[in-house]
């Protein structure tokens, strides 16, 4: 068995707590609310799971907190330095820094996602939609530097309206799309250790769903191929609501419901780190077998989490009054519910709090 060790037992510090390797094969939800810890504490399992296993993982990262995992810390283990110096880990950045940009094909994404981006509803939108389809059926499907100049040139009205549609919503001009060059799914395809997709600098709101969608639908439709891989969500809420408003959350709330019902016979498996449990579609956390809870104050959250996860037992009460980095574990990849002291990093977090600029006395 491989043992991931993750820090000691909070009321006794010479005890170390390990995870079963073995047991993210399930779902597994990870809790914890402002200032709790919950990003570095996800960090701290992610990088054990690098350092001793061979699991590659998919990383959606709405907040930048993930992309200097290739990083050391300064005063790191140095046998855990080195080794992370040699594990594959490739950061694709949606903001215009330096380092490989986020881009993904509007050509791969499926007919409905497509749909979904133009928000063309099958009755109403009947012509148009119907267009879309038979695009989809030709051999060379059209991208995004000629779509427009096609559907123009055809005379067909059909095709006119969803041009003009397509440019009214001025979704070409995102900067998302590759244009014919590579898409993040093929790096995900050759599957290096992690993949981290930071999502939060796109100009558009919508591009970072779409992003998700795409990475999510690409796994989706190869599933039957097996290859085992954790897909870790930050900040979950954001992509997985209980209540989706737009046509892409929707789409992306029922690519997500379908991996946790059915993606674990596939090797597809979830890591979803969120603050309120109840802002997680219930459909997917009532799937999740592995449970990792650090300060959570909220009634209704602590009732949420005491409904779904009873094994964890009444040890959920007591998160109320965990201190910054105090965790509680339960589920199939340790052996009991366990109160922990999470241990320290590997690699260097980013994001984090803005100060206050304080005036100099």
């Amino acid at each position: 068995m491989t043992e991931l060790t993750i820090g000691t037992v909070l009321d006794d510090p010479e005890t170390p707590v390990r995870l079963d390797a073995r047991r993210f094969n399930r779902h597994t939800f990870w809790c914890g609310q402002s200032g709790s810890g919950k990003t570095y504490a996800l960090g701290v399992v992610l990088e054990q799971l690098l350092l001793h296993t061979e699991l590659p993982m998919l990383i959606l990262d709405p907040n930048a907190d993930f992309v200097r995992l290739p990083e050391a810390r300064e005063g790191a283990d140095e046998a855990a330095v080195a080794r992370l110096a040699e594990t594959d880990i490739r950061v694709f950045r949606s903001s215009r820094v330096e380092g490989e940009r986020l881009h993904a094909r509007y050509v791969d994404l499926s007919a409905a996602s497509k749909a979904a981006l133009l928000q063309l509803d099958p009755i109403k939108d009947a012509e148009e939609y119907n267009v879309l389809l038979h695009l989809e059926d030709r051999a060379d499907k059209i991208d995004t530097d000629e779509i427009l100049t096609r559907l123009r040139a055809s005379g067909d009205s059909g095709m006119l309206r969803l041009a003009n549609r397509i440019d009214n919503l001025e979704v070409l001009g995102w900067d998302l799309w590759s244009r014919g060059g590579a898409s993040v799914t093929e790096v995900i395809d050759e599957r290096p250790r992690a993949t981290v997709m930071d999502l939060g600098g796109f100009a558009h709101p919508a591009e970072a769903k779409v992003a998700a969608l795409a990475a999510l639908e690409h796994l989706w439709k190869n599933r039957e191929d097996r290859r085992p891989i954790l897909i870790v969500i930050d900040e979950a809420h954001n992509l997985c609501s209980p209540n989706p408003r737009t046509d892409v959350e929707r789409a992306l709330t029922e690519q997500l419901v379908q991996i946790a019902a059915e993606g674990r016979k596939f090797g597809l498996w979830m890591l979803l780190s969120t603050q309120r449990p109840t802002k997680i579609h219930p459909n997917v956390l009532s799937q999740c077998d592995n449970l990792g809870l650090m300060r959570v104050n909220a009634p209704r959250d602590l009732a949420e989490l005491a409904d779904v996860f009873g094994f964890a037992g009444d040890k959920i009460a007591r998160s109320q009054r965990f201190a910054q980095g105090q965790a509680l574990f339960a589920g199939g990849f340790i052996a009991e519910p366990t109160y922990v002291q999470m241990g320290q990093r590997v690699t260097e977090e980013s994001g984090g709090d803005v100060r206050v600029p304080l005036r100099e006395s």
